[in-house]
């Protein structure tokens, strides 16, 4: 299995994942985040990723005041940036987005550790179900997302998943 603790194992993938790389070392982004426990989750660290997918980076904060300065402070410099605060399952949610060089960066920080977050648990699921089917079933996810499905939906329909694609993910997972 991969360590999705770090993002060493970028280095050794695709082109668009050693760019990536590049780019979130090169501006430090991790190390800029290091005490709200970032990690890099979404498409590029599966290879699922489309045009133009981002690098989504999650995090978990204990006080949002240090971790929206922080982010202010580290980021709000690059190009595009913009930050919100909203409620998403019912949970305090603190948004971030900028551009750096080609890609979007989304940093998403909420008050709870990050390896319980959903960003976090649907990746590790879309791992799984990844390592165990072919590269078909990679390029048909790779379709349905250019179709306009977010991957969470790509995957339900591809393993023909009824109800919530993103409930119905996580369950697939603890079930398999």
């Amino acid at each position: 299995m991969i360590n999705f603790d770090t993002i060493e194992y970028l280095k050794e993938g695709n082109n668009k994942q050693q760019r990536a790389y590049q780019i979130l070392v090169n501006n430090s982004v991790l190390q800029k985040l290091h005490e709200f426990d970032p990690r890099l989750v979404g498409t590029i660290p599966l290879d699922i990723d489309i045009e133009d997918s981002d690098l989504d980076i999650i995090c978990c904060w204990k006080n949002k005041n240090l971790f929206i300065e922080t982010v202010i402070e580290s980021f709000a410099e690059q190009r595009e940036f913009l930050l919100s605060e909203r409620k998403i399952l019912t949970r305090e949610t603190i948004l971030t987005s900028f551009l750096l060089d080609e890609f979007k960066v989304e940093i998403f920080g909420q008050n709870r550790p990050t390896k319980e977050q959903e960003g976090y648990r649907h990746m590790i699921a879309e791992y799984f179900i990844l390592s165990h089917n072919d590269h078909h079933f990679r390029e048909s996810i790779r379709k349905l997302k250019k179709e306009g499905l977010t991957t969470e939906e790509a995957f339900a329909k591809q393993l023909n998943l009824p109800g919530d694609p993103y409930q119905e993910l996580l369950t697939f997972r603890a079930n398999d």
